[in-house]
């Protein structure tokens, strides 16, 4: 029997999530929001050496261990450079296009503790002013952050105490509108940690355990390739959680859960890909096989550093990767039921 996700409890979790900044390597804050959750449902917690969660719920068959990992780390920026003119240069913190941050509010986190509010713009940012404004090359060195302080010179910034090193994040402006979508920046990954937590709920309100023991990595450097490097030794295999691609190619929709066969690190594991195909199709979940040309996820990076795992990736559709994204709440809820049925097998 399939379980029925707390759809109320999802949805808010995750618009927490979204309204917490947590830029790859400054993500203290969320991690905090994720301990109380999992304190809230009873969840034993623990930390890697990295800032890394892992949660714990027990199996009725201790003999084996499934991890399932999703990552609250988010694309971001840091500082790179005070200008004369009072201005920031950027340094990007994981990979994105950056036209997709033009014109974006953004916060600076100095590392007092204070922070600041601005806007990340090209240095040719009017075409009233700048004949090649439209046609301007948006790229690192042609992006700065304009400060919402009375600032003119690199000294007037520094004594507001920001520093080359700060950390800047992005507004993710995060709407659930009610025909159910989910809009926002950093639905990479967020949306899947509220779908593990819808999980663990479901266990909780309807008293249920899984077959195996269960360890879930929430991990906080998947946007720069070493979020899950390290597991624990005792995880026999292990799912990804991530946002399913959609485009060119690709069937996926925003309703959808994608199950990914391969993405550029190579094939997911042939039988637990079948595995959770076979359960789609017996659960009546909306799913789509794909394979997604430019991607990597926390199972790449298990592997990669050498876990002897096997893996699989799944995770909820979502349109406009690494821009400004959007994915619709069946999605999501979609996903708890997907893992919530494979766990269960």
């Amino acid at each position: 029997m399939s379980i029925q996700p707390n759809e109320e409890y999802i949805l808010t979790f995750l618009k927490k999530l979204l309204d917490t900044p947590s830029p790859s390597g400054f993500t203290a804050q969320v991690m905090k929001l994720v301990e109380q959750e999992a304190s809230s449902l009873g969840v034993k917690l623990s930390w890697n050496q990295k800032g890394g969660a892992i949660l714990e719920a027990q199996g009725t068959d201790s003999s084996r261990t499934i991890g399932l990992s999703a990552h609250v780390d988010t694309l971001g920026a840091m500082v790179r450079a005070i200008k004369s003119e009072g201005t920031l240069r950027l340094t990007s913190v994981g990979g994105f296009m950056m036209n997709s941050i033009e014109n974006e509010y953004c916060v600076i986190h100095t590392r007092s503790g204070k922070t600041y509010t601005g806007t990340i713009l090209s240095t040719h940012p009017s075409v009233h002013v700048y004949s090649d404004a439209r046609d301007f090359k948006r790229q690192e060195d042609h992006m700065e952050v304009r400060i919402d302080e009375l600032v003119h010179s690199k000294d007037d910034v520094l004594k507001l105490g920001i520093s080359v090193g700060d950390f800047v994040s992005f507004d993710s402006r995060a709407v659930i509108t009610e025909s159910g979508f989910v809009k926002s920046r950093h639905i990479d990954d967020k949306a899947s940690v509220a779908a593990l937590f819808g999980l663990l709920e479901s266990m909780k309100r309807e008293n249920w355990k899984p077959k195996y023991n269960l360890k879930f990595l929430i991990s906080n450097y998947e946007e720069v390739g070493h979020g899950a490097a390290f597991i624990p030794s005792d995880i026999d295999e292990m799912i990804a959680v991530d946002m399913g691609c959609i485009g060119d190619d690709l069937s996926c929709k925003e309703t959808d859960v994608s199950i990914c066969a391969k993405d550029s690190s190579g094939p997911y594991d042939y039988d637990m890909t079948s595995k959770l195909i076979e359960l789609a199709k017996a659960e009546s979940i909306p799913f789509a096989v794909d394979i997604y040309p430019h991607y990597g996820s926390d199972a790449s990076a298990a592997m990669s550093a050498g876990n002897n795992i096997r893996a699989a990736l799944i995770g909820p559709g979502v349109h406009a990767s690494h821009a400004m994204e959007r994915t619709h709440k069946q999605a999501v809820f979609n996903t708890t039921k997907l893992l919530a049925a494979y766990v269960r097998a």
